[in-house]
């Protein structure tokens, strides 16, 4: 109760620094833009579930970037091998083994030809580890005499890994083209880039935008041979067949004449003489001369402008072209030709990019998630409130101060960060409402034991801070390791979830203690009350002696028959998997004018040959929820089949409000990342419990929590509700829920374990419980007052999670109080002898911080 002069320099200090911080995140543009320059600005971001936008996950194309390296090295040598005294060959590709093979004309030419091919060797840096060279190919000979080059795989990850680098900075310009205002472009391992823009609905185009190559090239078209007659006479050397814009094929040189890094400026342009839209182009200064010596040199030939492999125009060269401008015609309307224009001026893409996840949100359905968030965050928050001055009268205010600085704190925290905010994200917010009570409730209920065993109230006071400490630490850090391997192994809202449930339990441990005490102080030494009077409601009163240990016998039996049922379901029954494990496409519509009929939208798309669909309603009336597999086609075939989608739908009043299309690869690998990350938490918690306390705690611990994780998983087979990434976050964050009882509990028995040697265990488990019983019916019946309403208001995205959570919370105090107990006299936990006390005073010698709490 000693309040330094620091101490309270550092409460005020941050509490006045969270206020500057978070306050101007809620007050109107107008009012951010007058204010001071001095004052922080607004940080905080919200998420596209919460303003609308579009998010794609992209993923480099291994198999491109294979077929066109083998065609480049095929393509060099060739060149190569004509220049050493013109060596004959035949070169063969084998893009299955990355490797093509050379046979000889003349097999005595084999070591100069040898030395030649060596020559092609190309080293790529490999600064991520050693910063030494990668070598990308590697030589050799068949069995045959013919000589081989072949990719190798740190050759082509390294590659693919530096095209990365360099597709963000091309899709960067891409976006930059558009206008759109802070998008946000992050690399995500050595293959992939996701690409975030707020505000920007129309995910076709942005697909359309970000993933086409948009590499130009110019290349002549053969003579005297059709593509049609090349197919029955053989490819002549050194050309290739490609398709064109109007559905026939044009055989070319393989040679690109020029490319397109050599442009300058692109923009659309209107040719009125045959009334189309065009797109004009400029070369640069080198571009513009070789350009004009190319149509010199091949004048009344064919000259044909490709673009991503596709022939848009093979025109005839008229006239040599001198001013290093020209212009590209083809089927084009005037946004496809603005769009062309917005690729070619941001350059082309490295190398092919495949849509593997995408999620579009609606604005207005944003503006509902904002408005469903911040009604359940405002009924969370005054219920929480109201209960504590119910149950605890002005000590309830003193939570509640230090309740109220900690959303402050997180929100100055969210902002000074940059975080983005997502429904999630507010979901975690509530959550920590529950939660963060929790702590205060601890050191009440102490001081009130403290005071009935006959201490003065500043005595107990004092107590109540001091022998609370370590079990508030040893629940938050439970909490804590759940929202960092949350965080670790999420994504996307997943991951801003965690953030904000993990910043809410570090917030919590300063207001809930050092807030909470440094207002005690203050209090007591106005009032200097001869007696505490600290609780004023309570749902169970003091001094139950209620025999757990005898009743967890047939319950224990019942809890058995419960986890068979949930597994056996689980194996039967299965689950109703989301598209985060299953892939697909997910499209939730809107009806406009009234209710939505299921059975219409089920008519209207059961002629669209897609494979299954799913109909099925979706939060109000109005709202419909449409599922489609993956289709056999990939991203193109899954895109197409979300057209087909919104044109049936269009003509019965239902607009698109999001779309999430998610690819086999990455449905699977979220399925194996969600399994990892549950046995990750719960190495971790049994690792720190291990350490905390002893052995047997660490495995009951375990033990009753893999019960609640069973018990809720089985609730989503038995239910039907859908399982899906937000679900594993639900299953997570339950982790640490349930053990903050476990570890309140375990904490007491460990305590009354040295307190009552020869009490018979059940019994000490028993008294423990029934010590506890109060604070955790309290703090259970809080975390429901903030579940509640997230699950009746935060809106139908949440509510599988909502729900799970708030089964699973009850389960979790179910499970600490009946099933911990009897496993840790199954376990073999004794109670501590006059030796065990020697043990461990020569433990605290040796390490001060081994003290026991």
């Amino acid at each position: 109760m000693n309040q330094s002069p620091f101490r309270v320099f550092v409460i005020l200090f941050v509490a006045i620094a969270g206020i500057l911080l978070a306050a101007p995140n809620f007050l109107p543009k107008s009012v951010q833009e007058a204010l001071p320059g001095w004052l922080p600005q607004p940080g905080l971001v919200l998420g596209l579930d919460l303003q609308g936008g579009s998010h794609l996950l992209l993923e480099v194309n291994r198999e491109g970037i294979v077929t066109q390296r083998l065609s480049d090295i095929r393509r060099d040598a060739r060149n190569t091998l004509a220049t050493q005294n013109g060596i004959g060959n035949i070169i063969t590709t084998d893009v299955a083994r990355n490797t093509i093979s050379i046979e000889l004309t003349d097999p005595s030419q084999k070591a100069q030809a040898e030395t030649a091919i060596r020559g092609l060797q190309n080293t790529l840096s490999d600064f991520m580890f050693s910063g030494a060279g990668v070598e990308e190919l590697s030589f050799g000979e068949t069995a045959d005499g013919r000589l081989t080059i072949t990719l190798t795989p740190e050759g082509i990850n390294q590659r693919m890994s530096s095209l990365v680098a360099q597709s963000m900075e091309v899709i960067r310009s891409r976006i930059d083209e558009l206008g759109t205002t802070e998008p946000t472009i992050q690399r995500q391992g050595d293959t992939r880039v996701m690409v975030q823009v707020p505000g920007f609905g129309d995910s076709e185009r942005l697909k359309n935008i970000i993933s086409q190559t948009a590499r130009l090239t110019f290349h002549l078209v053969y003579p005297g041979m059709t593509a049609e007659q090349a197919d029955v006479q053989g490819l002549p050397v050194g050309t290739m067949i490609l398709p064109s814009q109007d559905g026939g094929r044009e055989l070319l040189y393989e040679d690109v004449a020029i490319g397109g890094e050599s442009l300058v400026d692109a923009q659309p342009a209107y040719d009125s003489q045959r009334n189309i839209p065009v797109v004009s182009f400029k070369f640069d200064t080198r571009g513009a001369i070789t350009f004009g010596e190319l149509t010199s040199r091949n004048v009344n030939q064919r000259f044909a402008i490709v673009l991503d492999n596709t022939v848009i125009t093979a025109p005839v060269i008229q006239q040599p072209i001198t001013g290093g401008s020209g212009q590209i015609s083809g089927s084009f309307t005037t946004a496809t030709a603005n769009d062309l224009a917005v690729l070619l001026r941001a350059g082309a893409l490295p190398a092919s990019l495949d849509v593997i996840e995408e999620r579009t949100v609606d604005a207005s359905l944003g503006a509902d998630s904002i408005q469903a968030g911040f009604t359940a965050g405002v009924i969370a928050s005054v219920l929480v409130l109201v209960f504590m001055v119910m149950a605890y009268g002005v000590w309830g205010v003193f939570a509640n101060v230090s309740l109220i600085l900690n959303i402050i704190l997180i929100f100055a925290a969210l902002s000074t960060l940059g975080a983005t905010l997502t429904l999630p994200g507010i979901a975690g917010i509530v959550l920590t409402i529950g939660m963060a009570v929790d702590a205060n409730v601890l050191i009440y209920e102490r001081m009130r034991e403290e005071q009935a065993s006959g201490k003065s109230p500043l005595q107990a006071i004092n107590a109540g801070f001091e022998r609370a400490w370590g079990t508030i630490i040893d629940s938050h850090l439970t909490q804590l390791v759940a929202a960092v391997v949350l965080y670790f192994m999420g994504s996307g809202p997943i991951q801003g979830f965690a953030v904000t449930l993990g910043l809410g339990i570090l917030t919590s441990l300063f207001t809930s203690y050092t807030v909470t005490s440094y207002q005690v102080n203050l209090w007591y030494k106005r009032v200097r009350p001869k007696k505490l009077k600290i609780q004023h409601f309570r749902f169970i009163p003091d001094g139950t002696k209620i025999p757990f240990m005898k009743i967890s016998r047939t319950v224990i039996v019942l809890s058995v028959i419960m986890t068979l049922v949930s597994i056996g379901s689980a194996f039967t029954k299965g689950f109703n998997l989301g598209i985060d494990f299953v892939g697909g496409t997910a499209i939730e519509i809107q009806h406009v004018g009234g209710p939505a009929d299921v059975g219409q939208v089920r008519e209207a798309l059961s002629g669209l040959d897609l494979g299954e669909i799913q109909v099925q309603g979706f939060g109000t009336p109005q709202d419909v929820l449409v599922r489609v597999q993956a289709q056999e086609g990939g991203q193109s075939a899954d895109q197409a089949a979300v057209q087909q989608v919104q044109e049936a739908l269009a003509t019965e009043n239902y607009e698109v409000r999001r779309v999430e299309a998610v690819s086999g690869t990455v449905s699977g690998e979220l399925a194996w990342t969600g399994t990892i990350a549950v046995v990750v938490a719960l190495i971790c918690i049994l690792i720190y419990i291990w350490f905390r306390f002893e052995w047997q705690f660490a495995m009951a611990a375990v033990t009753t929590t893999s019960h609640d994780l069973i018990m809720t998983i089985g609730l989503f087979s038995l239910t039907g509700m859908e399982f899906n990434l937000s679900s594993i976050a639900a299953v997570l964050t339950l982790v640490g829920i349930s053990l903050n009882e476990t570890v309140v509990i375990s904490d007491r028995i460990r305590e009354n374990l040295r307190k009552y040697r020869t009490m018979p265990l059940p019994e000490l488990i028993d008294l423990s419980i029934n010590q506890t019983i109060v604070r955790t019916s309290l703090t259970q019946f809080t975390l429901l007052l903030a579940l509640l309403p997230l699950v009746f208001f935060g809106g139908e995205a949440l509510r599988s999670f909502t729900i799970a959570m708030t089964f699973g919370s009850l389960v979790g105090m179910y499970s600490s109080v009946i099933i911990n107990g009897p496993i840790l006299i199954n376990f073999g936990l004794k109670q501590k002898t006059d030796d065990d006390d020697k043990a461990d005073a020569d433990k605290k010698k040796r390490s001060p911080d081994g003290a026991a709490v």
